[in-house]
């Protein structure tokens, strides 16, 4: 597992200034805006929390972990010393968005010295070369493998990617070079976590936790979709996003902000990210707002554009089916090659869409779209595709109210956790809840999301094969020889091997999921102002947390009783009130 000492495709040596602007690079600003003392990132600088592997000639590496200043001084004590070729490969104990940090003390040569750094979402990329074929470790969307320039007497920070693992290699030098610190420094927005979970199973409430880091990382200045790859507002794998950040965040501009950027970069006549389903997910995100902060003045902002959009959307139904064409026919990965699939999706997406339309624009005053949306919504209900079997299409029937709950749920429960996929996960969940399997939905949960924190994530991925899952060797290891690598040798379609991310939002839904169903806080109306209450503990024996709204946090507490029962106390912010 040796990595070569190869040269990368990308070098950075200008000075940190230039590469981070003092903000993380990729979380840097739109231009005009300045993350100065009233900046929503939050900049932290983390120590190595143990060293995986050595090799070369490095002395004192242990000296990396305690606690590091990343200042230097003219009277250094303790150093750790690299030798050209020698190396130490870093884990700093979860993901970040962010680079990396090398001080460098006095002592010897005063050339700036050369280290090659890699940084991975697993140990498996960080020991990857760009160069090695099969490896699929790609510097695409954020650079991971470069040359790095550090200053005697001096510290330099370089780097913009999504990570846990940092390999760190001095190259050719004339003498060995003594180190300071090598800290991480992670970028992300500063926000409360207004919405919690807790229950009687620690497993759950990481799984909550975790999802919720995940999509605080992708809350870059645009809600991203991944952290290192996929850095780009893809608008249907927001949704689930958006269900996360208003379970635990609330409202934010971020999620305004990637609404309207995809908006003014799409005509109203085409598709967004040149996919039908990602225009119809976007009127269901609006939707989605509206109903949690009936805004209308927002929603007044779209009413142009919504009103083209729903004209094209209707010029594309074909009697009682949709009939999507200019743009790729898609609803997830595992689904693209099976036309059945993607019809049944499309075809439960297209009611959705057009009956939030039909609500929307009855808000703002087109009365006769709202009319013409509602009755082809109407007709196109009337055919009903077979799901084919296949939970994706379950789920988006059933929760279109197209498919009867039950045999959405059969459907799923049949096919079990290995069909579960990292974004339409949130909606099988959705439907199982429909037909009430929450005790079926936790232990999906429990499976799929649960084998990925098993395996060393600390955030959650954008694709994960449960069998592969089962007989594979863990993220923040180097693969024993038989195992199976799952970051490396998994993966398929956009996302081969490395290529793969390990941060994406959209494989959030458990959380969103847990403080709706298990909580049992779901909104009624429009604005939060009313809420029902309704837990669902499944096997639990107790759950309890919080939900944002406007008006304060909601704040609900479940206690089963030695007779079955659940006893709830509930506590609700002054302008929300609960009805039945």
């Amino acid at each position: 597992m040796m990595h070569p000492r190869s040269t990368p495709s990308f070098i950075l040596l200008l000075p940190a200034v230039f590469l981070l602007c003092g903000c993380g690079g990729g979380s840097c600003p739109s231009p005009g805006v300045s993350h100065g003392s009233d900046s929503p990132f939050k900049t932290e600088y983390l120590q190595p929390v143990r060293i995986v592997l050595e090799g070369g000639m490095v002395d004192n590496p242990g000296h990396l972990i305690p606690k590091g200043r990343g200042q230097v001084s003219t009277s250094e004590g303790e150093v750790t010393r690299f030798s050209p070729g020698g190396f130490v490969l870093l884990d700093f104990g979860r993901e970040i968005q962010g680079g990396l940090q090398i001080a460098r003390a006095m002592g010897g040569d005063k050339k700036a010295a050369l280290f090659r750094v890699t940084l991975g979402e697993s140990v498996s990329e960080a020991l990857s070369d760009l160069s090695e074929k099969g490896t699929t470790a790609t510097n695409e969307h954020s650079v991971r493998d470069f040359e790095m320039a550090v200053p005697w007497l001096g510290t330099s920070e370089v780097g913009d990617s999504g990570f846990r693992f940092a390999r760190v290699e001095l190259l050719d030098f004339s003498e060995d070079v003594p180190v300071v610190s090598i800290r991480a420094k992670s970028v992300m927005r500063d926000l409360p976590y207004r919405g919690s979970f807790r229950c009687s199973d620690p497993l759950l409430d990481s799984i909550w936790k975790t999802g919720a880091y995940t999509v605080q990382l992708c809350m870059q200045d645009f809600l991203w979709d991944g952290i290192k790859r996929d850095r780009l507002v893809w608008i249907g794998d927001m949704h689930p996003e958006v269900m996360t950040v208003g379970a635990v965040f609330g409202e934010q501009e971020t999620v305004r902000r990637s609404l309207d950027f995809v908006r003014d970069e799409t005509p109203a006549s085409g598709w967004m990210n040149g996919i039908p389903a990602y225009s119809l997910w976007w009127i269901l995100i609006h939707h989605q707002l509206y109903r949690w902060y009936a805004d209308k003045e927002y929603l007044l902002e779209q009413k142009e554009y919504l009103r083209g959009l729903l004209t094209h959307v209707l010029s594309s139904i074909n009697g009682d089916s949709e009939a999507y064409q200019g743009g790729m026919r898609f609803i997830d990965w595992p689904s693209y090659d099976n036309p059945d699939v993607v019809h049944a999706g499309l075809q439960a997406l297209s009611v959705m869409a057009l009956e939030a339309g039909a609500e929307m624009t009855s808000l703002i005053g087109e009365g006769d779209l709202s009319a013409k949306c509602s009755a082809v919504a109407k007709t196109l209900r009337t055919n009903v595709p077979d799901p084919v079997g296949n939970s994706q299409a379950a789920a988006l029937l059933c929760i279109a109210g197209m498919l009867d709950p039950q045999i959405a749920s059969s459907i799923i429960i049949e096919n079990g956790p290995s069909k579960l996929t990292s974004f339409m996960g949130y909606y099988i969940l959705e439907a199982l809840s429909r037909g009430g399997r929450y005790e079926e939905a936790m232990t999906f949960i429990s499976k799929y999301w649960g084998l990925m924190l098993e395996l060393g994530a600390t955030t959650f991925w954008e694709d994960f094969n449960y069998g592969n899952g089962l007989v594979a060797a863990r993220i923040d290891e180097v693969v024993p020889e038989g195992k199976f690598d799952i970051h490396k040798d998994g993966g398929a379609w956009c996302y081969v091997g490395l290529r793969r991310s390990l941060c994406h939002g959209w494989a959030s839904g458990p959380t969103p999921w847990l403080s709706r169903h298990v909580l049992g806080i779901e909104p009624v109306g429009e604005g939060l102002r009313e809420v029902r209450i309704e837990p669902h503990l499944g096997p639990l024996q107790w759950a309890e947390g919080t939900f944002p709204t406007p008006y304060g946090d909601i704040a609900v507490s479940h206690r089963r009783n030695p007779d079955g029962s659940v006893s709830s106390k509930v506590t609700l912010p002054r302008g929300v009130r609960r009805v039945k």
